[in-house]
């Protein structure tokens, strides 16, 4: 994430929530702990998982306030509640269910359906029109491809993603994974499925061959990943926990998973508990994460291959589910990008507009580009028969702005593949602009390695190694005595020999001799000396120089015990003062690092008066 304040004209996006009078209340949702999204929208109605056996509710977006108590059902299912639900992007009266009885429903709205104005004597629920039979087990998620009409893509608890063709109710592929699928996306062609699991995972499959693309960890955490994909681009965005049940944000590069996530790492939201859902606006390039259990809506900027946080919405009225509605649907004369509905813990849903504000009341043209029309670009026999298109058609929003019955409809531009790590060749401005800097500067190759020190710090190494203290330590070492009462004060951090009973010279060294048998002269350890000397041809090499006890014959016998004595204590003061001259040497190879920091600055102010020029 970006530390710092950037140009975006989004940067002042805020959350709007809907009056009281114009929510919907009185709602009976799910009590099923299954992490779904729970409730679905498509601009013209609202589906949610209802709290009864193998069922759900449509509600009209216009029929708002308190529900009454009977309301008609959509049942078919049988032995389990309603997982997810999915409407059709190109037919906005169709919709399917998936549900614990491992079945997907396909239902179609009536027409003039009501949910509110029913005669509660009279009630008359839903049947389905077909289903599609084929997972073992529960099936957990479902979505519609982006871009081929009757192309569904379900997960289910039997660890595979099946891919379906609704005009001929079959199973066409199927993804099968090792482990739970916890999220899966489409991209925006459609051609590719991106897969969350509970093996921590992330995969990116090719749809219509069923060839594992790519994978690579993914978050860490025990708790459910979401995953999405931002827009017309090969980046993924996922949601999800580290070790210590953090929520994070992470950004991919779909075309490599296994490298990790970009930008550094993950982003890292906050300590709650619930999920994060993501959802993307691919015309504002702006990702929204809801959190379950929270009442707060975080909305990042996609730009630059980084996720910059533009703001949050706050709010005391934790979610449970979250839906957005497509963006042909949104209230253009407020300035309104999204249009999203909450399920609050009260049993109630409340919608919320995140807008732009703006001072004029004309068509703000910059933050409405063309957007999904609704409209197939082909069918399901073009899709499985290996045609290709850049993504959904669009519909103009000005002409929606305009009122215009009939939009004026565009294809989607190829898609936008970021590749940071790919180097880009020089331009003509760039070479000049290297030339005219080595000119300035007056380079020369180099060919041998920048010394370890410069001139300036080898003065500092000797002019410590020529210190009073360094001196008067190591001439101690070489008039060691060998008396047996020789000890050490360290009170001043100076040697102080104590004169021996036998009267011997302090210039004497010692010997151990042993009666009747020849044996090895015992030596001062010598004495090792850091010294630094430097060449041009190579990197300068710290060598040591040895300084040697001289001998002498011992006026007496020394005691083996007493001197061996001395001599650790010796010892001990040379291994600090080897300890202390490595610290100094580190430190002076930090302040070479420090200048080479400060170079690396003043080239960057060179480049910067070079540009100007």
């Amino acid at each position: 994430m970006s530390k710092f304040v950037r140009p975006s004209k989004f940067r002042h996006v805020f959350g709007q929530p809907t009056k009281k009078e114009l929510c919907y209340e009185n709602l009976k949702p799910t009590l099923s702990a299954f992490d779904s999204n729970i409730i679905q929208a498509n601009g013209l109605y609202i589906a949610l998982n209802s709290n009864g056996i193998g069922s759900f509710t449509v509600i009209p977006v216009d029929e708002v306030g308190k529900a009454p108590d009977k309301v008609p059902m959509f049942r078919g299912h049988n032995g389990g509640s309603v997982l997810d639900t999915a409407f059709d992007p190109f037919d906005d009266h169709r919709i399917v269910s998936s549900g614990e009885d491992g079945k997907i429903l396909i239902w179609e709205i009536p027409e003039k359906y009501s949910y509110v104005n029913v005669d509660p004597e009279n009630i008359i629920d839903v049947q389905p029109l077909g289903s599609l039979v084929g997972h073992s087990r529960k099936v957990g998620h479902l979505q519609f491809n982006p871009v081929a009409k009757d192309v569904l893509a379900s997960s289910s608890f039997d660890y595979s993603v099946k891919i379906w063709d609704l005009s001929t109710k079959t199973c066409k592929i199927t993804l099968q994974h090792k482990d739970l699928i916890t999220s899966f996306a489409f991209n925006y062609n459609g051609t590719k499925i991106a897969t969350t699991s509970r093996d921590k995972k992330i995969r990116v499959w090719d749809v219509r061959s069923g060839e594992l693309l790519t994978e690579g960890q993914g978050h860490l955490g025990a708790k459910s990943s979401r995953i999405t994909w931002l827009g017309n681009t090969n980046r993924l965005a996922t949601t999800g926990f580290d070790r210590f049940s953090e929520r994070q944000l992470g950004l991919w590069d779909s075309d490599d998973i296994a490298k990790g996530a970009l930008g550094g790492g993950f982003i890292s939201i906050d300590s709650s508990s619930g999920t994060l859902m993501p959802f993307y606006d691919d015309s504002t390039n702006m990702l929204f994460i809801a959190g379950k259990g929270d009442g707060n809506v975080r909305f990042f900027e996609y730009a630059d291959d980084d996720l910059i946080l533009l703001g949050e919405y706050p709010s005391t009225g934790a979610q449970r589910g979250f839906a957005v509605s497509p963006k042909r649907f949104v209230n253009i004369k407020d300035n309104e990008i999204v249009k999203a509905y909450k399920l609050l813990n009260d049993n109630s849903i409340e919608p919320l507009s995140f807008i732009v504000p703006r001072r004029s009341e004309m068509f703000q043209d910059d933050i409405y580009p063309d957007a999904p029309a609704g409209k197939p670009a082909m069918s399901a026999n073009e899709y499985f028969g290996g045609k290709t298109v850049n993504g959904p058609i669009l519909c103009s929003m000005r002409d929606i702005y305009d009122g215009v019955k009939s939009p004026s409809l565009s294809e989607s531009k190829p898609a936008e593949v970021s590749a940071p790590e790919a180097k880009k060749p020089e331009t003509t401005q760039e070479v000049k602009k290297a030339e005219t800097k080595k000119e300035i500067t007056k380079e020369e190759p180099v060919a041998e390695a920048r010394p370890v020190f410069t001139k300036t710090q080898e003065q500092g190494v000797d002019k410590m190694l020529h210190e009073e203290k360094v001196n008067s330590l190591l001439s101690k070492v070489n008039n060691l005595s060998d008396d047996d009462t020789q000890d050490v004060d360290d009170d001043n951090d100076e040697w102080n020999s104590k004169p021996s009973s036998s009267g011997a010279s302090k210039s004497e060294s010692f010997k151990v001799e042993t009666p009747k048998a020849a044996s090895p002269e015992i030596e001062t350890p010598k004495a090792e000396t850091p010294k630094v000397e430097t060449s041009k041809a190579e990197s300068p090499k710290i060598e040591t120089s040895t300084v040697e006890t001289p001998k002498s014959e011992p006026s007496s016998a020394a005691k083996p015990g007493a001197a061996a004595g001395g001599l650790k204590a010796n010892l001990e003061k040379l291994q600090n003062l080897v300890e202390t001259l490595e610290s100094n040497i580190e430190k002076l190879v930090l302040a070479n690092q420090a200048k080479d920091e400060r170079l690396q600055a003043l080239e960057a102010k060179i480049d910067l008066l070079l540009n100007k020029n």
